[in-house]
């Protein structure tokens, strides 16, 4: 039977987490002007971004199998996330001295898989702690805690502009002196606070019975693989009909992060010129708006949820996703930043949705045993509209959308809205207060 936990010893258990997503905050707010500061082209943007989609497919549903079946000393799931966390730290540290676009691409591939492989065996951690009336209190702290990274993420180079660096210092390659201390920043923090999660909060020990279990079963990366196949193969239906959500809301949040800094130095500051004030400007102002919805996610995790237990997982997720289609679609009209933050609460809300309601629509179809393959697999409905993302965009990049960013912005609202329209046919397969909720993994 597992001990119930205070609510300071879930926080304890998640704060490794703020690392992780201060980290993916620092990728969703910055590889696209670092890769536009090394001279990438508008259009070839999505390709650059392949790193994130393509290691969370290949990684994280390998990595939740492997750690499903792995007994050592130091616990299952602890080996993988720490090992993630010291390569994703380093990772950081080498990103923005980047001095051409092929070492940013290629860095990028490091840190994704760093993330990747620290991630999975991270939410199943917490699955493997708490007791089932408490994965909802859990894996929404969690989620607040993805609300607080990516706030900050975004916010320190505006907060260092603030306390007196110079916004317009550069190294060799053009990439802001502002943008290299954050991403140190970011280091630091992936590595501690995943420590103190591993200091505060000791694995589960396994039953005798488990242990048995575990051993009884081929060692192996292909028996690995072998089990990823049958899991997909016994797919819960209300698995199945989520695909069709993912789908819309990843492909438009991955249009989001890779054009809205572009999107704003048009509409704002009338430039896309990389060695401009105003195109620098704009990225600060792309952080500045990204850390307020963020803010709003961590604030609306938890106020979500007594409308979640009134009205339901469904319908506060459609509300959620077509609040942020009808915010995107209008953020290309905006043409004074402070007005800015008023879509933002829209986008925030949905931010908030997306990282825990699709969990609680799924909860109670997983297998306890086979918690990590199961949330290697889900991740797969993440990271597979990013992937069709990056090969279909820029092929109408120009045609339909006019080689205009704002445009993707645009469609990014449309594909919400369509979203919002598509969870309404998800049957969820028990009641909400019997449901197990999962974890989302985010790449991206």
């Amino acid at each position: 039977m597992k001990a119930r936990l205070s609510f300071w010893q879930i926080v304890n258990m998640n704060i490794g987490f703020f690392g992780i997503q201060f980290s993916f905050g620092l990728q969703q707010s910055s590889m696209s002007p670092i890769y536009k500061y090394l001279g990438a082209d508008e259009a070839s943007l999505p390709y650059l971004w392949l790193a994130g989609p393509m290691t969370g497919l290949l990684v994280q549903p390998l990595i939740g199998a492997m750690s499903d079946r792995t007994v050592t000393r130091w616990g299952r799931r602890t080996p993988y996330f720490l090992i993630g966390a010291i390569l994703c730290s380093l990772g950081l540290l080498a990103m923005p001295f980047s001095p051409t676009l092929w070492m940013a691409a290629s860095l990028l591939w490091i840190l994704d898989a760093a993330n990747n492989v620290t991630m999975e065996p991270y939410r199943a951690f917490v699955s493997d702690k708490l007791q089932p009336a408490q994965h909802s209190i859990g894996f929404l702290t969690q989620s607040a805690f993805t609300g607080l990274g990516q706030t900050l993420a975004y916010l320190t180079p505006s907060l260092l502009v603030w306390l007196g660096m110079n916004k317009d210092a550069v190294n060799g390659s053009h990439i802001p002196h502002i943008v290299i201390v954050a991403f140190m920043i970011g280091a630091v923090f992936s590595i501690t606070s995943v420590l103190w999660t591993l200091k505060t909060t000791k694995e589960n020990p396994l039953s005798e019975a488990e242990l048995l279990a575990m051993r009884a079963r081929p060692a192996g990366w292909r028996h690995a693989l072998g089990d990823i196949a049958s899991a997909v193969r016994e797919m819960p239906s209300t698995m199945r009909q989520l695909a069709w959500v993912k789908l819309f809301q990843w492909y438009a949040m991955f249009c989001y992060w890779q054009y809205i800094m572009l999107s704003l130095s048009t509409t704002i500051y009338g430039t896309t010129d990389q060695a401009s004030q105003g195109f620098r400007d704009a990225g600060l102002l792309a952080g500045q708006v990204g850390a307020f919805y963020n803010f709003i996610a961590f604030v609306g995790a938890l106020a979500l949820v007594p409308f979640t237990r009134r009205y339901g997982p469904r319908i506060m997720h459609s509300v959620c996703l077509a609040l942020a289609g009808v915010a995107m679609f209008s953020i290309p009209q905006i043409h004074t930043p402070a007005l800015l933050f008023v879509p933002m609460v829209g986008i925030g809300l949905a931010w908030a949705s997306i990282m825990g309601n699709p969990y609680v629509m799924l909860a109670g179809c997983i297998p306890p045993e086979r918690t990590g393959v199961y949330m290697g697999i889900f991740n797969m409905f993440i990271v597979i509209p990013m992937i069709i993302q990056i090969f279909t965009l820029p092929l109408y990049y120009r045609s339909l959308l006019g080689g205009n960013p704002e445009n993707v912005i645009r469609l990014a609202g449309v594909l919400m809205l369509c979203g919002a329209v598509a969870v309404l046919a998800v049957k969820i397969k028990k009641p909400q207060a019997s449901l197990r909720p999962l974890a989302e993994t985010a790449t991206q």
